[in-house]
């Protein structure tokens, strides 16, 4: 990422905190490179399991040439998947987790490795987000090729460590 789409991204993302130039003194300066923002204003976040998260990924990567921001652990245990505000009080889906209005997530500094978090696809700054629908097409055809053996990128060893303020 270039210093303008660093910027560009870090402004986006700064937004939903409650005081944004705060949020971005602190997560500029602060070794760790992370801040915890709030959900549901700008955007959802789908958590889905490693097992099923990079497969998605992989299928959704072949569908759009930049889908939304997809942040994921550095165990890899979970992906999660930026997508408009509102889906995660109408998505119903068994194994994925939601982050949304009245939650709160761990997001890393763009551009810069931090601790146990990264970004997959990191915000361009535009509000580019995930097509929920999208999304949802892309685990369907996940979890067909991941039934019938084919696999679509396998799984991803993990452990366990949660970055997410929606129960874990």
């Amino acid at each position: 990422m270039t210093g303008s789409e660093v910027r560009a991204a870090v402004d986006w993302l700064a937004s939903v905190a409650p005081d944004p130039a705060a949020c971005r003194w602190e997560w500029e300066r602060n070794p760790r490179g992370i801040a915890l923002l709030p959900a549901g204003r700008r955007w959802d976040v789908l958590i889905l399991p490693r097992e099923f998260g990079y497969p998605t990924f992989d299928v959704l990567t072949r569908l759009v040439d930049r889908p939304g921001p997809v942040l994921s652990d550095f165990g890899d245990a979970r992906m999660g998947f930026f997508v408009p505000p509102g889906t995660v009080a109408r998505w119903i889906g068994t194994g994925v987790r939601g982050v949304g209005l009245g939650t709160w997530i761990l997001v890393p500094y763009p551009g810069r490795a931090s601790g146990g978090v990264r970004w997959l696809i990191p915000p361009d700054g535009s509000g580019t987000l995930t097509d929920a629908t999208l999304l949802e097409l892309a685990m369907h055809e996940a979890a067909t090729a991941t039934a019938r053996g084919g696999g679509l990128g396998g799984s991803r060893e993990g452990d366990g460590s949660g970055w997410c303020g929606a129960g874990g």
